[in-house]
């Protein structure tokens, strides 16, 4: 597996990869995610969009969400293509994306949908905990859902 940019003809098959309504809210908080969305997201200020490539071909997403008020990088809106889930993807796109995020500061961070059970299992295998109570009720205020956050474990 490979990161590189988010192209200009990626956007669309990104989009295609929630199936419903459900996982669409619990990826990233909208109901139905178009082609323009995902087009949107990368050309944000202090996102970097990746797209993860399995021999050659689209097989995931993801965001790096640059903090350097805080020092810190959230990795976001991370997602698998369909057929390829369960298979440990996933794990090894948040290990580049880490690697990656890295590079710009040294604290990693990732929130997600409290119902979200199998991306827990993923974030966690690749060395991310829950955050402390206390800190992640003070980092849900203003949040549409109290999201589980986790902090990448340093392995130095």
């Amino acid at each position: 597996m490979e990161l590189t940019a988010l192209g200009p003809t990626h956007p669309a098959v990104v989009a295609s990869w929630a199936t419903s309504a459900e996982e669409s809210r619990r990826w990233c908080s909208h109901d139905r995610v178009t082609a323009e969305n995902v087009r949107r997201w990368g050309t944000e200020p202090d996102v970097l969009a990746y797209l993860a490539l399995l021999d050659g071909e689209p097989a995931g997403y993801g965001e790096l969400w640059l903090d350097d008020d805080e020092a810190e990088v959230e990795l976001a809106r991370l997602i698998v293509a369909p057929a390829l889930r369960g298979r440990g993807l996933g794990r090894r796109m948040v290990t580049l994306l880490t690697n990656l995020a890295r590079d710009h500061h040294p604290t990693v961070l990732m929130r997600l949908h409290p119902d979200n059970v199998p991306a827990l299992r993923c974030y966690t295998a690749a060395g991310f905990e829950l955050v402390p109570p206390d800190e992640a009720d003070q980092w849900n205020r203003g949040q549409p859902v109290p999201y589980l956050w986790l902090r990448h474990r340093r392995d130095d």
